[in-house]
């Protein structure tokens, strides 16, 4: 990078500076590359460490730039959409499916998870884990919840725990005729868990989706999935390019 001095402008200084970040990060970047250490950039742009540091808090909101532990300041690859259109159905694990199961394991759901598949408090279920990437990182996480009613084929599949069995979870889940879809979807922070496994710290903004998948009149499975806030893009339908929620 060469060196680019700011003139003075009439917008707060650290504005301009984040549209000058942004277009050097179209023309002199690539995805992933990780960008000169703050004092080098503050001395190219003739600006304090502290005016730098807003313009890339900025840019690391629009999801231009993430920070990653023990790695620096790099170039953020193109938001993921998060479709959110009930209109759209499909089982976890149909053709298609952008996650990967990772682990499966018998255990027994939240409180509020139990409820809404209508199984008894205390009861196990399936729990698959699965993630999803692209460009090599994990931008969201889900654990599945599958009752035994809803795989009843599990019974005679000898599986141990693993991404294996959670393969013959959803493989036995895509049996059922799927009824419908229902969506909600929060802001949240990230827990401690999501946190390590989307290398991001424990309390990171997170997109919180919720997904009740429904067949024969009742709940056959409910999925909480965990998406980057600053990767993830809501999208609706058809409009995938369209950003409902930005970061």
């Amino acid at each position: 990078m060469g060196t680019t001095r700011l003139e003075t402008v009439p917008e707060p200084k650290y504005r301009h500076l984040k549209t000058v970040l942004s277009e050097a990060l179209d023309s002199e970047f690539t995805v992933g590359e990780i960008l000169p250490n703050e004092r080098d950039l503050a001395a190219r742009f003739g600006v304090a460490r502290a005016t730098l540091r807003q313009a890339l808090e900025q840019l690391e909101l629009e999801g231009r730039l993430q920070r990653r532990r023990g790695v620096g300041t790099t170039v953020a690859p193109p938001r993921v959409g998060v479709d959110v259109n009930p209109a759209r159905h499909s089982w976890p694990g149909a053709p298609g499916d952008a996650w990967q199961a990772e682990d499966c394991q018998e255990t027994v759901p939240p409180a509020a998870v139990a409820r809404t598949l209508g199984t008894d408090t205390g009861r196990p279920v399936y729990a698959v884990q699965r993630v999803r990437m692209t460009h090599g990182q994990a931008v969201a996480t889900e654990t599945l919840y599958v009752p035994a009613a809803s795989v009843p084929g599990m019974s005679g599949i000898e599986t141990e725990a693993g991404a294996a069995r959670g393969r013959a979870v959803l493989r036995e889940l895509n049996r059922l005729e799927l009824g419908g879809q229902e969506r909600a979807v929060e802001l949240g922070s990230a827990r401690a868990e999501d946190a390590r496994r989307l290398d991001r710290l424990p309390g990171a903004p997170v997109l919180v989706v919720t997904t009740r998948y429904l067949a024969a009149g009742g709940t056959a499975a409910v999925a909480l999935s965990t998406y980057r806030a600053d990767t993830c893009r809501l999208t609706f339908g058809d409009s995938a390019g369209v950003p409902l929620l930005a970061g």
